[in-house]
């Protein structure tokens, strides 16, 4: 079948798979320990996607023109055997590269058992270097440096690594500089996240936005940085590169520099809804029609059909209204 547009033309080519809804970090922007404290009910195992579920739907998804895959959750190695998943996922005709993005607390474990299963690109979340700053905003008082030693460790064995930062004003914005400093001395990108209205509990307004020409005039009164072109059609991050030592880093600006016009991008949550935007307020239950015996074809089409009709450009659109008064799925349910 050949590749499918949407309806202002965009190709389909980076699906986004969260493996589960659970996780280890309560952090305010994303799983506020307030509202998913010790006794929330999350999603029973067999109401998750199994691996074979979703092997299934990631070749279905390459068939029609997608070629990278990321793994993502809640926090995606509290998902027994995920390295199984992954070896079955390497596998798939067209599927060009495989990411997983993790908070790294479990990542000692898992780092070797899944760079032998094919892995090789790590999404690190880390917000700050200051414990007393890390350990309120994960939720859990984990220290960054558990963070940074499975980082080295993951380094080691030959993972490429780029770090995710959300600066939230008041918050860790204080961290901007020493997290560049850190991750530039190690060669390590370093890509800085706007504060998004992603869910509906996580507080968000424009106020708390620190935006990308902010950072970058702090940066670049510090560091001597020039861009660097854009690898691929759809990137997300606006990359620079340090004149000196040539280590990058990356913004990524879905609030002051909206990059909807060439989004690629579809996301499956765990328990199998096919999202077509990051800030949807509903999803397309394919779980369902894989459980009642629907053929490759059949579903290839009922996915065709989804991507074709998108016309989803929310960050153009977002104003303080549509932030505060849109109902929108949760990060943690659907995944970065």
């Amino acid at each position: 079948m050949k590749a499918i547009t949407d309806k202002l033309g965009r190709p389909i080519r980076d699906l986004r798979i969260s493996v589960t809804d659970r996780c280890n970090f309560r952090c305010s922007y994303c799983m506020p320990k307030e509202i998913f404290g010790d006794d929330y009910a999350f999603l029973p195992k067999n109401e998750l996607l199994s691996f074979e579920e979703i092997e299934r739907l990631a070749k279905l998804f390459a068939s029609l023109g997608v070629k990278k895959l990321r793994l993502t959750g809640g926090e995606p190695l509290m998902r027994r055997d995920l390295p199984a998943l992954v070896s079955k996922l390497m596998k798939i005709d067209g599927i060009e590269d495989i990411g997983l993005t993790t908070n790294g607390v479990l990542l000692r474990q898992y780092a070797q058992p899944l760079y032998d299963a094919g892995l090789r690109r790590l999404n690190m979340s880390l917000d700050a270097l200051d414990p007393e700053i890390f350990g309120k905003l994960n939720g859990r008082g984990i220290k960054p440096d558990l963070i940074l030693a499975n980082i080295n460790h993951a380094q080691n064995i030959g993972f490429e690594i780029k770090v995710n930062m959300v600066v939230q004003k008041g918050v860790n914005e204080s961290e901007i500089l020493p997290m560049a400093a850190y991750f530039k001395e190690r060669g390590i990108v370093l890509r800085y996240i706007e504060f998004m209205d992603v869910g509906n509990d996580n507080g968000w307004s424009f106020k708390k936005v620190v935006t990308k020409k902010e950072i970058f005039d702090m940066l670049n009164a510090e560091y001597d940085i020039e861009p660097v072109e854009q690898d691929y059609y759809g990137e997300v991050a606006k990359r620079y590169r340090y004149k000196d030592n040539g280590a990058q880093v990356g913004f990524i600006t879905s609030v002051s520099e909206s990059f909807c016009s060439t989004c690629t991008r579809a996301r499956l949550s765990s328990e199998g809804k096919l999202y077509t935007c990051l800030f949807a307020s509903g999803g397309f239950d394919l779980r369902d029609l894989i459980r009642s015996g629907m053929s490759d074809e059949e579903l290839q089409d009922a996915i065709s059909g989804v991507w074709a009709n998108r016309g989803d450009r929310y960050s153009d659109e977002r104003t303080e209204q549509t932030a505060k008064n849109r109902k929108k799925i949760g990060m943690s349910y659907i995944g970065g």
